[in-house]
């Protein structure tokens, strides 16, 4: 099909970034069990996710809510 060529070809570097930044450097796991390793997982993925929103502009004006500009 391609029209799901097209579309697919346009989003996987995307998912492909995303992914290589989540592991960059971080192919085995650190902590024993789960559930450690499940909130690493969860602040890593936050951490990369505001870092993304910090560079797309996101600030907190003196009104004090923040604004993604």
């Amino acid at each position: 099909d391609p029209e799901f060529t097209t579309v697919y070809r346009r989003h996987r570097p995307m998912v492909e970034r995303s992914i290589a930044w989540l592991t960059r450097g971080n192919r085995r796991l650190r902590f024993r069990g789960v559930r450690a390793n499940d909130l690493w997982l969860s602040h890593r993925a936050a951490g990369l996710n505001l870092r993304r929103l910090l560079a797309l502009g996101l600030h907190r004006p003196p009104t004090g809510s923040w604004v993604l500009a």
